[in-house]
């Protein structure tokens, strides 16, 4: 996903006002001459050098990542040289980034600053500029600084600006969701060869047919269920396949998905 974010980014900024830190190293390598974007030495070298860092890791690992540079940013919270934090770990609340931000910076011996964090949950499609991002922002993080990151991160795909109590919500739908979407559409193509179509054909009706549905419901306005009705021709086709669909708790199913999915956000 930070790569996905990086190639965004230096389409607006160009690459080497870009740089990052990986553990891997080929990895780095790779990526960077990919995007022509600058490789850090360590974690601490791209918290120094960025204005907005981004924090592109495991939720798992993100607070030995504070951790380490907490006394940095610190500093840097101490002077005019400000950088704003983003992260895009499930779970991680914006308070529980300041604190342990604080608390690693305590070594240091300055005054602990409330850093400005923003919280972003972007899904996959970000990869071809089709992304979804809901973005929820500290009270520390400017209005210029806000819009400034909003434009970097447009050419991703959909910027929205969230509360963040709604984050852990988001995480399940729309950060999980593009694998739900890849199920279903790997199902239609199952039922197309089952009914007879070569695999290609029927992988690419079914992609183009979830594709098309979803740009009905965002071009015209109209509830999901109201375009769904529209295909259904009484005692036709359709309505036979919503009846199996029915009986296949399909909606239920989807919707404890999601449920699922959230629920694992909130224990992170």
């Amino acid at each position: 996903m930070g790569f996905a974010l990086m190639k965004s980014i230096g389409a607006f900024m160009g690459g080497k006002n870009i740089g990052f830190a990986d553990i891997e190293t080929e990895k780095a390598t790779a990526a960077a001459a990919a995007l022509g974007t600058e490789v850090y030495s360590s974690n601490i070298e791209a918290a120094a050098e960025g204005n907005f860092i981004f924090l592109a890791v495991k939720p798992q690992i993100l607070a030995d990542v504070l951790k380490e540079i907490a006394p940095i940013v610190q500093k840097r919270l101490s002077s005019e040289n400000v950088p704003v934090l983003v992260s895009m770990a499930a779970g991680w609340t914006i308070s529980k980034i300041q604190a342990v931000l604080a608390d690693g910076a305590a070594i240091t011996g300055n005054a602990a600053v409330k850093a400005p964090v923003a919280r972003i949950m972007p899904n996959t499609p970000v990869l071809i500029s089709k992304g979804l991002i809901a973005l929820a922002a500290s009270p520390e993080l400017s209005n210029e600084n806000a819009a400034k990151l909003e434009t970097m991160l447009k050419g991703a795909g959909t910027i929205d600006r969230i509360d963040e109590s709604y984050l852990n919500a988001v995480t399940g739908l729309s950060g999980s969701g593009p694998a739900f979407a890849y199920l279903f559409i790997e199902a239609l193509a199952d039922g197309g060869v089952l009914a007879g179509l070569p695999r290609d054909k029927a992988l690419l009706y079914a992609a183009q047919t979830v594709f098309g549905s979803a740009a009905m419901v965002m071009e015209t306005g109209k509830h999901p269920g109201e375009l769904k009705d529209m295909v259904c021709s009484p005692g036709g086709t359709t309505i036979a396949g919503i009846a199996a669909l029915e009986a296949g708790t399909f909606r239920s199913s989807v919707i404890q998905a999601v449920k699922a999915a959230w629920q694992r956000s909130t224990e992170l």
